[in-house]
């Protein structure tokens, strides 16, 4: 990545980067990750700072948005799941 990289999210995990990444990479965005200054994790459970080009920071915050359910879809969701455990 060039000096032109913007931060466009900060995760807890390294798991959670590579989502975040393979989001971005299936929407045709290059991203890196590099340890963030957030939190005294260690390793994989260290917080991650993920980056891309700035050209394609819009984009980007587009995909990462659209990934994330709103509030009422999460209260479907967690209803559905209730029908479906009661006996």
């Amino acid at each position: 990545m060039s000096d032109g990289s913007k931060v466009v999210a900060t995760v807890s995990t390294e798991a959670e980067a590579e989502m975040v990444c393979e989001s971005l990479s299936e929407a045709g965005i290059r991203s890196s990750l590099r340890m963030s200054g957030e939190g005294i994790g260690l390793g994989a459970a260290a917080s991650r700072d993920v980056y891309v080009e700035e050209q394609d920071y819009e984009k980007a915050l587009e995909v990462l948005n659209a990934a994330v359910p709103s509030e009422e879809e999460l209260a479907r969701l967690s209803d559905e799941a209730g029908e479906g455990s009661a006996p």
